[in-house]
């Protein structure tokens, strides 16, 4: 009886020695995989002897700023702790001369006895919960128990500062990387039971937030209440690669996330972060914000985001590989897809030759971001129906200094004599019909414009089809007595430069000047087609600017900087009212396939510009696509008549005369249903959709109940049997 009662009692102490056991050796394991990635940094000798050389008899190092703390400084203190962890990884690494160097040793930590002993805290939180913290926290894992341990407790409090109620933990991304940081150093400090906590807050931040920050269920990313588009910036590196790098270092183990959480990522990835960027390989221009003032590389982005999650998942495996070899230049971009992110009035449109996008806002959505720390200072009109254009994604790099931010492609704007100040940048939209209609490979935009910063409205709107996409405008008026400009493109000269005027082609000289009679422009395979020959404008010659000139942080070079720039643009002249224009923009194109498709504009019909309706016809591909501004009508080919008995978008597919798809979308997001009525007999209903049929008329009213709650503003696709 002894022996069984002790048998029970041993039980669940052996129990919980196990499960110890076997918790601390999945730390390990996670502990040996954090480092691993830390040691996989290649180690330039150089570098870490020109550290060295610069490190003062106290710790402190020649250059940096130690006494400038402001937000525009930019924190040149980090630099030091950058140094620190560049120089335990040179201690570290085998392949160093410096491997287990005391000389190096004795530099590391002198230096950080120096930050210790002056713990600066800069202005900006994120120096000082996550930049500090991060530096420190990878500092002791690398040098492990090599530190003297008095410099260890004193490190602590300030890596601490990275904690789940520090001001910066806020939901998404900037939480992950916080908690990141937290559970690394749990990992050094062998803490189970609180790394136990901060996986499952990781893990749990991987969800849909729509509304608040985080990732809203088009799979567009905002990282602020401000609603603004942070898809490529916080919703990547701080968000996705985050969340997926701890994905990959806890699989296989105790804290391993969820199957269902690492899919979501792999949807994020895939119908989120991939499809705003330019064939999924380079960065695109129309997502950045204020960091578009920075000066950028162009290079592919890296692959182990995507290995990682292959890690703990196969699904959608053949669409994460396509992305890697596209990124390795294994492969050609193949892709053609349309999509409009409603949470954010983003739209993006993909062929195999020609990445291009639509960028706006409305009441429920801000334009941009507030230039925080200095930058982007000039981006007030980015989001005014900005189009970029890009065939291999290098075309608008690095122009900013030279840029002329009243001229941001595909925009309407006054032209004022200097930008409003930095705190006029971020506006709330003004109008509600605001939005996109697609099914997906197709699609169509519409902005009913009403400038926040200036007396300026238009209605634009661009329609887009397999090789080419039409751009309108109409209602445009201003009370300023200034000229207003409708931008076509803006970007870095790579080509000369042709046109056709007056029925002859002609070649481009270096300028500006206006031009009229103007059919056509080519420039670096990209085509400016005008159904009707217009009054343009085009500069084509070198511009002189600064990096220093486009923003207000410390230490930008002033250096003048010269680039040869394209901008052709329409003059709508002074207080114009009632102002229009029209053009097709085609891309990947020759001059003589440009010229010889002139003449019957590429099978394109406008049928509608006007305030009431915007509607073009690809006769090619048999494709219309209307936006109603109010309830309308209109023909839109012999015997075939489309009604909507309200605002809203519709497009057709017709097969000869008869309609084989519709797809209808309501940018105001107010409706429940869509009201549509097609000339013919269609005697068919599914299940967002009934028909009503008129024999007497020969019409068909389509009954189209919309998507509301989180997906106000998607379109409805219907197969029409």
């Amino acid at each position: 009886m002894k022996l069984l009662m002790r048998g029970l009692t041993l039980a669940p102490i052996l129990f919980l020695l196990t499960s110890f056991c076997l918790a601390q050796n999945d730390l390990k394991i996670i502990k040996d995989r954090v480092v691993a990635d830390l040691m996989a940094t290649k180690i330039d000798d150089a570098n870490v002897e020109a550290i060295m050389a610069k490190m003062n008899p106290d710790g402190s190092f020649k250059g940096i700023n130690y006494d400038d703390l402001s937000r525009t400084a930019g924190f040149p203190h980090r630099f030091h702790t950058n140094y620190l962890v560049d120089m335990a990884l040179a201690y570290k690494t085998k392949s160093s001369r410096y491997y287990r160097s005391k000389p190096l040793k004795a530099a590391i930590e002198k230096s950080l006895a120096y930050w210790v002993k002056n713990d600066y805290v800069g202005d900006n939180w994120h120096d000082n919960q996550i930049t500090t913290p991060t530096n420190l926290g990878n500092l002791m894992l690398i040098m492990g128990d090599e530190l003297p341990k008095e410099l260890v407790t004193g490190a602590q409090p300030m890596i601490f500062r990275a904690n789940m109620n520090a001001s910066g933990a806020r939901p998404s991304g900037d939480r992950i990387v916080i908690a990141g940081i937290l559970a690394k150093n749990l990992l050094f400090q062998g803490d189970f039971q609180e790394f136990d906590n901060i996986i499952k807050i990781i893990e749990g931040e991987l969800k849909f937030a729509t509304g608040q920050r985080g990732m809203q269920h088009d799979y567009s990313f905002h990282h602020r209440v401000d609603r603004v588009n942070n898809t490529d910036s916080y919703g990547y590196g701080k968000y996705a690669n985050a969340f997926g790098d701890w994905s990959y270092y806890v699989s296989g183990t105790k804290y391993a996330f969820s199957k269902e959480k690492i899919n979501q990522l792999v949807d994020y990835y895939l119908d989120g972060i991939y499809k705003q960027m330019v064939y999924g390989v380079y960065s695109d221009v129309s997502v950045k914000n204020r960091s578009i003032t920075n000066k950028a590389t162009f290079k592919p982005h890296a692959i182990q985001e995507i290995e990682r999650v292959l890690a703990s998942t196969d699904y959608r495996k053949n669409e994460l590989e396509e992305i890697i070899r596209l990124r390795k230049g294994e492969a050609k971009p193949s892709a053609s897809f349309a999509k409009f992110f409603w949470q954010t009035e983003h739209f993006v449109f993909q062929r195999p030759d020609f990445y291009t996008t639509v960028r706006m806002y409305s009441t429920r959505n801000r334009n941009m971001e507030e230039p925080y720390n200095g930058p982007g200072k000039l981006t007030h009109h980015r989001a005014d129906g900005t189009n970029y254009l890009s065939l291999k994604g290098d075309e608008y790099l690095n122009i900013w200094p030279v840029y002329d931010w009243q001229k941001v492609s595909g925009t309407t704007i006054v032209q004022k004599p200097q930008m409003h100040g930095i705190n006029d940048i971020q506006k709330d939209g003004l109008t509600d019909f605001v939005g996109a209609v697609t099914d997906g490979m197709y699609g169509a935009v519409v902005f009913d414009f009403k400038s926040p910063h200036d007396p300026l409205e238009a209605k634009k709107s661009w329609f887009f089809f397999d090789k080419e996409y039409v751009c309108l405008g109409t209602d445009i008026s201003s009370k300023a007595n200034l000229d207003v400009a409708t931008t076509l493109n803006q970007v870095l000269m790579r080509s000369d430069v042709s046109m056709m005027q007056n029925g002859t082609r002609q070649a481009v000289p270096k300028g500006s000047r206006t031009l009229q009679n103007v059919k056509w422009v080519h420039h670096d395979k990209i085509g400016y087609l005008f159904p009707e020959p217009a009054t343009v404008t085009l500069s084509n010659q070198t511009e002189t600017g600064s990096w220093a000139a486009i923003t207000d942080q410390k230490n930008i070079s002033k250096e003048p900087v010269k680039e040869e720039v394209f901008t052709l643009w329409f003059n709508h002249g002074k207080k114009p009212s009632g102002a229009s224009y029209q053009y097709i923009v085609v891309p990947n194109v020759t001059e003589q396939e440009l010229s010889a498709g002139s003449e019957n504009n590429r099978s394109i019909e406008i049928l509608s510009n006007t305030p009431a309706l915007q509607a073009v016809r690809n006769a090619k591909q048999n494709i219309a696509q209307l936006a109603f501004y109010q309830a309308g009508n209109i023909d839109i080919e012999k015997g075939v008549n489309v009604r909507m008995d309200s605002p809203g978008m519709a497009m057709l597919k017709m097969q000869g005369n008869r309609l084989s798809e519709l797809t209808v979308a309501d940018p105001s997001r107010k409706l429940s249903r869509l009201l549509v009525s097609v000339s013919g007999i269609y005697k068919a209903k599914g299940e967002n959709y009934r028909t009503v049929v008129d024999e007497g008329q020969n019409t068909t009213l389509f009954i189209v109940d919309l998507p509301q709650d989180v997906y106000l503003g998607k379109s409805v696709h219907l197969k029409v049997q």
